[in-house]
């Protein structure tokens, strides 16, 4: 720095040096008043206002505070504002000192040190609530030193320094450097009038030091008329009060100049208490107020509106602005701001008071009532109170607002259009696709029709329509796509063709007046749909006014062309598949289930999911001799094709080997051997019945399969304890059966587990649901003696356990037969002799027999057909011979006897005298065959009963129905 630096630069460069390394907020140098008690005077401030620095004119030595306990400590001293200390300074109004700004926290101060004690301090207010670092201090401590040494310097006199003398800083060395830093210092007895100035003073109201006659009445004659009277009665009032005196006005010089001074005093007491003297300082702010008035000009024709109000919320100053929103200045300044009628802004005053008590600046939009405006206020907190700047910004809002709904409107098309993608992804078929694009598409584009045509042989198929009339739709249908031009021109080009009028759709497409009669609509838009190979369609949609089309409406509704041609084309690929999936497992179900005297039935077959189609669940009723029925219910583990001909293979061995009569604990046996072969994964799970009417025994066994339900005729219902076995391919034979004898009109039910099991019921808890459900709809549907009672009681089976909106994951078998016995007057056997003369007498129970039946055309075949049956029971095999005749739809003749010995039809030469026999019958008889019995075998043979014989009492009495599948 220049060695010329005066005293208050000195003290001003180190203050702000001070205040930059500490991050503070401003900073104060006091020196030490020469008088006896030595109290610090202010001389120098630098970034804090004058309402705060007021407070800190005078420090007596004895305070706690931070300068105070610097100057008498000659050390670094620190107040916090939490500390007690920051209290104890009483401000005009017995005020805090630090309350006036309340973003101080703490004041750091140290010693302008000096040889015979410190000289003053420098102090320094930060805003961070710790103490500054040790760094800082001594950062701070050199600064004091520096400016204590240039202070020195200034005071000293020329030939002093010259000579190298050390310097030492008198009293009268103090005032002088008051006075280099240009503020007065001035003393009034107020009992005499008799007042003293420092030089500094004189200097300030350009008056001589040798011709000032220590009036006060020479004071008060400069000071500046119009502020005479209230600086008198302001001076008055504190000697009144005995309080701190303070005012800024005007000074007018003798050559004319009027500058601008701030004075500060307090008063001294006599013994008696009442005011003695009065002491105080006064310095030149003539270029600060020029300074203020030149940024009160700048802000008088700003754009936005200024305000600036005290603590209390009155106007000190507005600018012209401000003045047209709220009113004229002169009628507004001094007033409370939100009690003005002219601001109705809600809520005005507490954000006002929360942002001052905070010191955070607050920011909110107001519409303004006068003009219907909007206007952004932004209320900053200063130290004289709070600052208001307003804004207009209503074009800017209606700028953002149409900017925002503009934004919510392209996320709004973009979620609708991620709607639209998920939902052609996940549709199946045409008709799924049809009802997403229908439902979505249209109020995607506002748009009133939707046309979605698909090319099939080279003509239009429209799968679906919303908005069209039939005329129009069948204007198109089942034509060439070449003799549609829009639809062309959109195939040709690979890109959406738009009309945007009736006008502009004739002058286009003259040719096409009829359909545009037809359609209604006033605006268009062709969308092509490709796929990379071939073309799929067209879709079209239809407006009812006519419109321009965007450049991002065109971008999407392409987009969205594409994404329905690949759904449409997915859903032909699905359909096919499925279409063939449906035809394979209607090839390997039953196509319809037999009607027999023994048992009338109905089924249902429900596939897993959309997904899975074919499974491996399978059900069957086979026909045996004697009126005889084999019941089959299985379940390959799995989905899909594979197992749905590992299904297949399963039924066709199952026929194979009831067709030969094997009994139920065989058959499963032989079939474990297949499921076995197929590989280590492959398992089923079977139930076996074999139901003989004659007997009304039903023969159960099963291979991991639920046991079936029985309902009785008064509708109970229970589940019959079969042998529990592996699934075929896991099982180890012999596999063990249950005989159960049933009554008439009983229902033998048969189901896979996928009907009574799943993720969130078990199989006990299904099985007892399947109870239920038998038992009260049996008894409901049995009331009203209806044809289709099975049809019914089956749909509200699977109804109950598996509702329509119910996602199963494994498919479902339900078999349901209602089971009839022979009638006693339709069966006759006899127990014969073991010789020849057996044959006669069966030839005799023949003929009574047929004849009370009314079958006697039938006698001389029986007979025959009787003779030979025991004939080669007596020459080949071995007794008890049983003969016994069934009448049902056929006449039945069975002869048992205790021999495995199976008989066989070969070929005799013509020189044979026997082997015949077999031959015979098999020529005389519709069916005959051999079974095997517990106790050895029955031969059987079948004959049709002639037309118009009588009917048997089993046939009247049994309901037979022809049933397909559910």
């Amino acid at each position: 720095m220049d060695d010329g630096l005066t005293a208050t630069e000195a003290l001003r460069v180190a203050l702000h040096h001070a205040v930059t390394e500490l991050g503070g907020l401003g900073g104060m140098a006091h020196l030490a008043d020469p008088s006896g008690d030595r109290a610090l005077r202010l001389v120098v401030t630098t970034g804090l206002p004058r309402t705060f620095t007021q407070a800190w004119e005078d420090i007596k030595r004895d305070e706690p505070g931070a300068p105070a306990r610097a100057a008498r400590g000659g050390a670094f001293a620190w107040s916090s504002l939490s500390s007690p200390e920051s209290a104890a300074y009483p401000a005009p109004g017995s005020e805090p000192r630090f309350r006036t700004c309340p973003s101080v926290a703490g004041m750091a101060a140290v010693p302008l040190p000096g040889p015979d004690g410190p000289l003053g301090t420098l102090s320094v207010l930060t805003t961070a609530p710790g103490e500054p670092s040790s760094d800082q201090q001594v950062f701070l401590q050199m600064a004091a030193r520096w400016a204590a040494n240039r202070l020195r310097g200034a005071s000293q006199p020329p030939s002093a320094a010259a000579r190298g003398v050390s310097p030492t800083l008198s009293g009268a060395q103090l005032q002088q450097a008051l006075n280099t830093v240009m503020v007065g210092t001035w003393d009034w007895d107020i009992r005499t009038g008799d007042l003293t100035w420092s030089d500094a003073l004189c200097a300030i109201f350009g008056v001589h030091p040798d011709t000032f006659d220590g009036q006060i009445e020479t004071w008060t004659g400069m000071i500046h008329p119009e502020d005479l009277p209230w600086v008198l009665a302001a001076l008055d009032e504190a000697i009144r009060s005995k309080s701190m005196f303070s005012a800024e006005h005007r000074i007018c010089h003798a050559d004319g100049k009027i500058r601008w001074v701030q004075v500060r005093s307090r008063l001294l007491l006599d013994e008696s208490g009442e005011p003695a003297y009065m002491i105080g300082t006064l310095w030149d702010t003539t270029e600060a107020r020029f300074a203020l008035d030149r940024v009160g000009r700048a802000l008088w024709h700003m754009s936005d509106g200024f305000i600036a109000m005290n603590d209390d919320g009155k106007i000190t100053f507005l600018n012209l602005e401000a003045e047209r929103l709220i009113g004229s200045g002169q009628k507004s300044l001094g007033r409370v701001l939100w009690e003005l009628p002219t601001v109705t802004t809600p809520d005005l005053e507490s954000r006002c008071r929360q942002a001052t008590d905070e010191g955070l600046s607050a920011e909110f939009d107001v519409r303004w009532p006068a003009n219907d405006r909007c206007y952004h206020v932004r209320l900053v907190p200063v130290p004289e109170g709070m600052t208001m700047f307003i804004s207009d910004v209503t074009e800017k809002r209606a700028r953002e607002a149409e900017q925002a709904a503009a934004a919510r409107a392209a996320a709004e098309r973009a979620a609708r259009i991620g709607e639209l993608t998920s939902a052609l992804a996940s549709a199946l078929t045409l008709r799924d696709v049809m009802n997403v694009t229908a439902a979505r598409l249209s109020s995607l584009f506002i748009a009133t029709g939707l046309i979605v045509y698909r090319i099939e042989n080279n003509r239009l198929r429209s799968i679906g329509s919303v908005g069209y009339s039939q005329a129009c739709i069948d204007s198109v249908q089942s034509k060439d796509p070449a003799t549609i031009p829009p639809i062309v021109e959109a195939l040709e080009s690979r890109a959406p063709v738009f009309i945007c009028s009736p006008e502009e759709y004739l002058r286009v497409f003259p040719d096409m007046a009829e359909l545009l009669a037809v359609s209604g609509k006033r605006a268009w838009a062709f969308l092509p749909l490709l796929a990379p190979d071939h073309r799929v369609g067209c879709c079209v949609l239809g407006f009812s006014q006519p419109r321009r089309f965007t450049e991002e409406e065109a971008t999407l509704l392409n987009a969205v062309g594409s994404l329905m041609a690949h759904a449409l084309e997915r859903a032909r690929l699905y359909e096919a598949e499925h279409a063939h999936a449906q035809e394979l497992q209607r090839e390997l179900l039953p196509h319809e289930l037999p009607s027999l005297p023994a048992v009338t039935a109905a089924a249902r077959y429900m596939p897993a999911g959309k997904e899975m189609e074919v499974g491996g669940d399978w059900y069957d009723i086979i026909p045996l001799s004697s009126d005889r029925v084999a019941l089959v219910i299985g379940d390959v583990m799995g989905h899909g094709v594979p197992e749905a001909v590992t299904m297949g293979r399963l039924r066709t061995a199952v026929h194979t080997l009831a067709a030969i009569e094997l009994p139920p604990e065989e058959i499963l046996y032989i079939l474990n051997d297949l499921v076995s072969g197929l590989g280590d994964d492959s398992y089923a799970t079977c139930l076996y019945a074999l139901y003989d009417p004659s007997t009304r025994i039903c023969t159960l066994a099963g291979a991991g399969h639920p046991s079936p339900a029985i309902v009785h005729p008064d509708g109970t219902t229970f589940f019959p304890d079969i042998p529990t076995n592996p699934p075929l391919g896991a099982a180890e034979p012999p596999f063990e059966t249950l005989d159960v004898r049933l009554p008439d009109d009983a229902l033998l039910v048969l189901y896979t587990d996928g009907l009574v099991e799943s993720p969130t019921c078990d199989l006990d808890s299904g099985m007892a649901q399947l109870a239920t459900s038998l038992t009260t709809s049996w008894k409901r549907i049995t009331c009203y003696a209806c044809d289709a009672e099975l049809e019914l009681l089956c749909d509200s089976v699977t109804g109950a356990l598996l509702p329509a909106d119910l996602q199963t994951a494994d498919d479902a078998a339900l078999l349901i037969t209602r089971v009839k016995s022979f009638d006693r007057r339709d069966m006759s056997s006899w127990c014969l002799p073991e010789d020849p003369r057996a044959a006669g007498v069966a030839r005799q129970h023949v003929r009574e027999q047929l004849a009370t039946w009314g079958l006697d055309d039938l006698a001389m075949t029986t007979e025959l057909l009787a003779s030979e049956l025991i004939g080669n029971v007596v020459r080949h095999a071995k007794g008890p011979i049983v003969f016994r005749l069934l009448r049902s739809r056929s006449l039945i003749c069975e002869v048992y006897d205790r021999s495995l010995t199976t008989p066989r039809i070969r070929r005799a030469s013509e020189t044979d005298e026997g082997g015949r026999g077999l031959q015979l019958v098999a020529a005389l008889s519709q069916r005959w065959g051999t079974r095997y019995t517990a106790e050895g075998k029955c031969i059987w043979t079948e004959q049709p009963l002639p037309a118009g014989a009588p009917t048997s009492a089993s046939t009247m009495s049994a309901v037979g129905s022809m049933t397909t599948l559910g």
